[in-house]
């Protein structure tokens, strides 16, 4: 046999060549398909955590309504210990709910307190889980005198509220509160109560793509990094009404805008502390947990992070600036925190991982107080246990 003589019970020779030049084209159109799908997933990932959600539609079904108490469908959501609330008649309506007195499992139903219907009627039907528990301005839902006022951000005119403790409180003293991705206003009531009773003068302003503001140039979010300036925006404005120290509040993106703001402004100086409740610590974290939930392979997470940061990617995921994830990093960026904090975050957070808020904890035990729930979902803290949670701010606030 010599060298070019085919092995015993081999195809002959042009066979073999076609068919080896055959499995290498398949797998190279493998390869291929595979590879634009992973940068169609990335992308597709990547574009959906930078989108603002501009529609909110009905997640709870109402199975009954009475005097007392209303039965609605099981959910995650609604079976959670707390207080709550349902936007009703398309967002028109609204109603207040306490805590849990039975659940149904055969029928897949759960009874919970009726605190008050607030506006609208309540009937069998759907409606939208409000995990704020306040459905309307500080005036309407805990009744304080609120100001409606706009200040000048960086893309034009900026709604916001400003609410003042009764008696005048501490004129100079100003905090400034600041909701999450997709949130609305309302989430910040929850801590009104306590800084109210300790002097402080509340401003909620809003920021870049929430409804009803301008919008940033790409209409995406920079997950704080774009974001911050809208809240410096806001300390300007307080100043000028006469703020002169500053406690910034911030839920979950929130926490990281406000982080942001006190690496990147000036105006940090006048910042004496924060409180922030299932904050944003480290945007990878949060993607690569998110990444796991859909169950996305590992290399996908990676890729939607680099096209978020890398020029090329830029069109695919449709911002015009880098987000560089890690610059959100304040696990990695511990030393460089120079204020107290409060920090407050549940266990059983199901968006935002506590991870990297207890190792933040750990490593600047010297700045960081950190208050851990469990049970509640994502900044639900207050929810489940209100009395905690304004003691804890209440004290903070205080001295």
């Amino acid at each position: 046999m010599t060298p070019e003589s085919p092995a015993p019970g081999s195809p002959p020779r042009s066979r073999t060549r076609r068919a080896a030049t055959a499995g290498a084209a398949v797998g190279v159109t493998t390869a291929v398909a595979s590879g634009a799908g992973s940068l169609a997933a990335a992308a597709y990932f990547a574009r959906r955590v930078l989108t603002p959600d501009r529609q909110r539609p009905d997640d709870v079904v109402v199975r009954a309504a009475g005097s007392r108490t209303v039965t609605l469908g099981i959910t995650p959501e609604t079976v959670v210990p707390g207080r709550y609330g349902l936007w009703i008649e398309d967002g028109w309506g609204h109603v207040r709910v306490g805590d849990v007195v039975g659940v149904d499992a055969a029928a897949g139903t759960v009874e919970r307190e009726l605190v008050a219907v607030d506006r609208g009627y309540l009937a069998p039907g759907s409606a939208r889980w409000n995990p704020y528990f306040h459905g309307g301005p500080p005036d309407v839902s805990i009744g304080v005198p609120t100001e409606h006022v706009t200040y000048e951000g960086e893309l034009g005119d900026m709604p916001a509220w400003v609410v003042r403790p009764p008696g005048g409180g501490d004129p100079g003293r100003w905090a400034v509160l600041v909701h999450g991705r997709g949130a609305r206003r309302e989430e910040t009531i929850r801590m009104m109560t306590p800084l109210l009773d300790e002097g402080w003068t509340c401003l909620v302003p809003t920021y870049r793509n929430d409804e009803g503001v301008p919008e940033g140039a790409d209409g995406r979010y920079a997950l704080g990094l774009s974001e911050w300036r809208d809240v410096e925006a806001a300390v300007v404005d307080a100043v000028a009404r006469g703020a002169t120290e500053v406690l910034l509040g911030g839920w979950s993106m929130g926490g990281a805008i406000v982080l942001q703001m006190l690496d990147r402004s000036p105006l940090a100086r006048l910042v004496s502390r924060v409180v922030l409740d299932g904050p944003v610590i480290d945007w990878g974290d949060v993607l690569a947990h998110h990444a796991r939930q859909h169950r996305l392979p590992r290399h996908v997470g990676s890729l939607a992070r680099s096209m978020m940061r890398q020029r090329w990617g830029h069109r695919l995921v449709g911002v015009h600036e880098g987000v560089d994830l890690a610059q959100t990093d304040w696990v990695h960026r511990a030393d460089e925190l120079r204020h107290p904090v409060l920090l407050v975050h549940s266990a059983d957070d199901e968006f935002v991982p506590a991870g990297p808020s207890r190792a933040l904890a750990a490593a600047r035990p010297d700045l960081v107080r950190f208050e851990e729930w469990h049970v509640a979902r994502h900044c639900k803290e207050w929810n489940t246990e209100p009395e905690r949670w304004e003691s804890l701010v209440r004290e903070f606030a205080s001295g």
